[in-house]
């Protein structure tokens, strides 16, 4: 398997059947930056699910390497991944953790074989989050591939 790139917009997958949009979010309950803003734009859920989340976190599981899957259309979900340590570089380098991402696309991989699923993204972790995608892109094998998901990248 490998990871099939495309030209277009994550939030409009092209592919048959089932598919899930994965996505970084940040650790903070902040929402108003990169790409959430086109998930925003076409699904009101993704956000408001995200932000119910962050707001129990003392009473839930939100944290780094976790992820939540939100339907937004009969056969489209978005998965809000934790695996982004706050918003700004500081002394600890870039806000992506690549263990977090590693944990959030294990535990989607065990959910999109359940849907029957393919996954689909932008470059996650590579914009406002600091991410080398040379290092997401091994993540990715390691965790959807050898599992013989299809994995969508969208570049816009």
């Amino acid at each position: 398997m490998t990871i099939h790139y495309i030209k277009g917009d994550a939030t409009s997958p092209q592919a048959k059947g089932t598919k899930v949009i994965c996505h970084v979010c940040n650790d903070l309950g902040g929402w108003g930056k990169g790409f959430v803003l086109a998930i925003s734009k076409r699904w009101p859920e993704p956000e408001k699910e995200y932000r119910l989340w962050h707001r129990g976190r003392s009473k839930n599981d939100f944290q780094l390497g976790k992820t939540k899957l939100v339907q937004v259309e009969k056969y489209v979900l978005v998965a809000n991944m934790i695996a982004q340590r706050g918003m700004k570089t500081g002394s600890n380098g870039p806000p992506i953790r690549y263990e977090a991402v590693e944990r959030c696309l294990d535990s989607l991989a065990i959910s999109v074989l359940e849907l029957g699923a393919s996954v689909h993204m932008p470059r996650i972790g590579c914009g406002l989050a600091g991410g080398k995608w040379e290092k997401i892109e091994e993540i990715i094998k390691r965790t959807l591939l050898s599992k013989d998901i299809d994995v969508y990248v969208y570049d816009y």
